[in-house]
């Protein structure tokens, strides 16, 4: 009469079962799998020599690239900021060069001076490619749409992104976007628009410096009625 395995014997095969499976299985693919191995290796180790041989010196020279056309911008040099000065590149060039190498930075600038310089449609280019993580320049770059989009007289357009830019720089520069998206709406002919933006700059920024002459805006819009 067989005796009754035990759940220890029963695990103990069926361990055995799996290694002989997993040995079988390696003898049988061992080609295959050293050739997944090495070309893993050999693609680990060619990003790490294109990172280290290539792009972080790339980087290096496209942030020196932009020092020039960073110290024009401050001094308000906006054309050679942008186009370069024929010796220096300029953050056009930077940016067909290099791309975002230089860092995200580089569009918001370039976005800036096109403004500067009214050309609004490749300003709203330039900033659109900004991506960075700074809350503070992302709405700053969303605002320079808008201000962009009321060079080019689309209105609409314009509150559309100056709201947005107010929602990410909420308490810095809100209250300074909602107002003008609020005379956005006002070009546009949207007065109920332009009154909401006005009267919530009243009840959330009340300290703020739009704040503390806001009521001339919203009277001048109810007084008209």
């Amino acid at each position: 009469m067989a005796t009754k395995k035990t759940q220890e014997e029963v695990r103990k095969e069926q361990l055995e079962q799996t290694v002989s499976k997993t040995e079988q299985f390696y003898n049988e693919n061992k080609k295959t799998i050293w050739c997944v191995v090495i070309a893993a290796i050999v693609i680990a180790a060619g990003v790490l020599a294109y990172n280290q041989l290539y792009l972080k010196p790339l980087k290096a020279e496209a942030m020196d690239q932009t020092y020039p056309a960073e110290a024009a911008f401050r001094d308000g040099n906006f054309e050679i900021a942008l186009n370069g000065d024929g010796n220096n590149l300029g953050f056009a060039e930077v940016i067909s060069q290099y791309g975002a190498k230089a860092g995200q930075s580089v569009y918001f600038y370039a976005g800036v001076c096109a403004l500067e310089m009214g050309d609004y449609d490749g300003a709203i280019s330039y900033l659109r490619k900004y991506n960075g993580k700074d809350e503070i320049l992302k709405g700053r770059a969303t605002a320079c749409i808008g201000d962009a989009y009321v060079g080019l007289e689309q209105y609409s357009k314009a509150v559309s992104e100056f709201e947005k830019a107010a929602k990410v720089s909420d308490n810095v520069f809100a209250a300074e976007y909602l107002v003008k998206a609020a005379a956005a709406a006002e070009e546009a002919g949207d007065n109920d628009k332009a009154l909401s933006l006005y009267e919530t700059v009243k009840d959330k920024y009340p300290q703020s410096i739009e704040g503390y002459e806001i009521d001339k805006y919203i009277n001048r819009i109810k007084f008209a009625e």
